[in-house]
């Protein structure tokens, strides 16, 4: 039940922010469409632990600024290569190790990945995520594993 009203509630939060609107019709009209949502996703069996993850709202309110900063370094990074007079690009693929326990964790760390400018992920493994990046330092960098130990936090994990 706590689910559902979460789920609820946010629904109607993004609803109210995106529409804007104050108008009593459409207000109501909204929280029909809403419990409308919430119904047929809780009868669909979506609302549980992997389709509505409301567990990892703590630890991505930490995540998510770190994120943020993550890309805007790397956007500066793709900029400076692709404006150097001569670009030096050093592009490569590898296995990333990925110590995430849950399939909501290792999709987080895997569209981080692919978030962040000049990397991407290919592929998606229990363990390990195959990653092409357009340098050898942004390989490293993910290799070093700075990115998995954050997304396991979101976890709850340390």
């Amino acid at each position: 039940m706590g689910r559902m009203i979460s789920l609820a509630v946010v629904l109607l939060g993004v609803w109210f922010i995106l529409s804007g609107s104050t108008d009593p019709f459409l207000l109501a009209s909204g929280v029909v469409s809403v419990l409308l949502v919430v119904i047929i996703a809780h009868r669909m069996g979506m609302i549980d632990e992997e389709g509505f993850p409301i567990q990892l709202l703590g630890g991505l309110i930490l995540y998510l600024p770190w994120l943020v900063c993550q890309i805007a370094l790397a956007n500066l990074a793709v900029a400076r290569t692709i404006l150097a007079p001569v670009m030096k690009i050093d592009a490569g693929s590898a296995w990333v190790p990925a110590s995430q326990k849950t399939p909501v964790g290792l999709v987080v760390f895997a569209n981080s990945i692919t978030l962040t400018p000049g990397t991407v992920s290919l592929s998606v493994l229990e363990d390990r995520i195959q990653v092409h990046a357009l340098s050898r330092k942004g390989l490293e960098d993910l290799q070093r594993g700075e990115m998995d130990r954050r997304v396991c936090a979101v976890e709850g994990r340390r």
